[in-house]
């Protein structure tokens, strides 16, 4: 009779073991953060705008990991904080600069660590012989959770919606008369 109870005791151990560790094996749910990590891209993305408009250099490139890039058109690409620094410097300082950028829409992954904001874009800077200038275009932003929880663009991408200039045509395509 005590073997019995001791077995029955040893089974029931055994058993409360075995459904303790299959429920820890279970999928755990994650609670599903697109809703808010989607309106903190947004926020981040307007004051990231709102900094380059107020000429702020240090705070416009805060916005990128240390390894982002940047692919600005007609140009290479640029890998790193310094060479986008060096970029943000010379269009935040050229004469004339003014301007900024809106989101149009913003979406986040399941899994809550990668997130992409496209929008458009308008600055303007003096030309040849001081005349403003104003670009229009749209960008193409991606945004990566760091291991402390915020996010930073680790890809950056703007295009020029505007028409490339016509060159003057050569001596050699005039007509002649």
């Amino acid at each position: 009779m005590l073997r019995s109870v001791l077995t029955t005791r040893i089974s029931l151990v055994l058993l409360l073991i075995v459904l303790v560790v299959s429920s820890a094996c279970q999928t755990q749910t994650v609670a599903d953060t697109r809703a808010a990590d989607e309106a903190t891209l947004k926020n981040l993305d307007a004051e990231w705008s709102k900094a380059a408009g107020a000429k702020d250099v240090d705070k416009t490139v805060s916005y990128y990991s240390d390894d982002a890039l940047v692919m600005p058109p007609n140009s290479p690409v640029l890998t790193g904080k310094e060479p986008i620094r060096a970029i943000w410097k010379g269009m935040l300082s050229a004469p004339g600069f003014a301007g900024g950028w809106k989101s149009t829409k913003v979406e986040v992954a399941h899994s809550s660590d990668l997130g992409y904001v496209t929008g458009s874009y308008e600055m303007t800077e003096n030309g040849p012989g001081g005349k403003p200038m104003t670009d229009k275009g749209k960008f193409l932003e991606v945004w990566k959770k760091q291991a402390d929880g915020s996010w930073k663009c680790v890809a950056d991408m703007f295009s020029s919606d505007l028409p490339p200039p016509t060159a003057a045509p050569a001596a050699s395509d005039k007509p002649t008369h």
